[in-house]
């Protein structure tokens, strides 16, 4: 299965569009900032299932803040980040993550892109600001893998 994941996007839909073209992915999550963006982007592609999480920028809502999903048997925490204070530290983010039994951490908040397994096997990606840069996530096999791919 092939996820791509966007964050932060701030009104700036072309880089998803592309995204989304070129790797055909059988999954979108949007990590917040703005949730709407998210929407209009689905309602191009209604066949392609959509996830997403409010972020700081998102104003009032009822939608959860956190979710944890699970995809091709892989289970996955996702947040916006600003929850756990992500652009002091990661600390916070990784004990949610392992709390929830994670294979995966989902975040934004920063703008700038983090792709690293940790020495326990969790996974944790952060996008980027989609402008510049989205997620890939492979499920295949069993097996995790995740990159930060630049926008074109």
């Amino acid at each position: 299965m092939k996820v791509l994941i966007f964050s932060d996007s701030h009104r700036s839909l072309s880089g998803m569009y592309r995204a989304i073209d070129r790797h055909q992915p059988q999954q979108i999550i949007h990590l917040g900032d703005l949730e709407e963006d998210a929407l209009e982007v689905a309602r191009a592609y209604p066949m392609l299932p959509f996830c997403t999480v409010p972020g700081n920028c998102d104003g009032w809502t009822t939608a959860p803040l956190v979710k944890r999903i699970t995809l091709e048997g892989h289970p996955i925490l996702l947040s916006h980040g600003h929850l756990w204070g992500v652009k002091s530290g990661y600390g916070r983010a990784m004990a949610e993550a392992r709390n929830a039994g994670a294979e995966l951490l989902l975040f934004g908040h920063t703008h700038h892109s983090l792709c690293q397994q940790l020495p326990d096997g969790l996974w944790m990606l952060n996008p980027g600001a989609s402008r510049s840069s989205y997620g890939l996530v492979l499920l295949e096999g069993g097996a995790i893998h995740c990159s930060v791919c630049p926008q074109e």
